[in-house]
């Protein structure tokens, strides 16, 4: 028999989407997150009060936040922000209220001082683009994003001397 003819059976087999915090089975209904207390109803999660007989998990973002596993991550560097410290937080933090309120998967999980810039990151891509976007169109500067991993992550610079 000729090993050649149907070939490999040893190779790995990719999968399309591979995503640790995406469920792989539909959620029964009602789930309700025993961390935040988030609801997955009608197959979304959203803020309602969550039943009685629900089914309890962790949420995704909230295990996000557990592992310390970002999904969005922006660098904020120059001397604007020195200057405009507080105003520029602000503004993220009410993105972040804003967000999480219509999307519960969507939330800020810190800002970092580091040596040569604050880092932000984010349990979800969109509220990042969201932040930077907002920084881009207040304040000006250079902004600069990349998408990773399939479209699961993203890493924004911006930058304002």
């Amino acid at each position: 028999m000729d090993k050649g003819q149907f070939g490999r059976r040893d190779r790995l087999i990719q999968e399309k989407r591979h995503d640790t915090y995406h469920e792989r089975r539909k959620l029964p209904e009602p789930t309700v997150c025993s961390e935040c207390n988030a609801v997955f109803l009608e197959g979304r999660w959203a803020w309602w009060e969550p039943a009685v007989n629900a089914h309890a998990i962790v949420c995704p973002a909230c295990q996000r936040i557990k592992d310390n596993f970002p999904a969005g991550y922006l660098e904020i560097r120059g001397g604007f922000f020195g200057s405009h410290r507080e105003e520029i937080l602000n503004l993220i933090r009410n993105l972040d209220e804003q967000e999480k309120k219509a999307h519960p998967m969507e939330r800020l999980m810190a800002i970092a001082e580091e040596k040569q810039c604050t880092l932000v990151t984010t349990t979800g891509i969109h509220l990042a683009r969201r932040i930077g976007e907002a920084l881009h169109s207040a304040y000006q500067g250079e902004l600069d994003f990349a998408y990773g991993d399939g479209e699961k992550t993203i890493r924004l610079n911006w930058v304002r001397e």
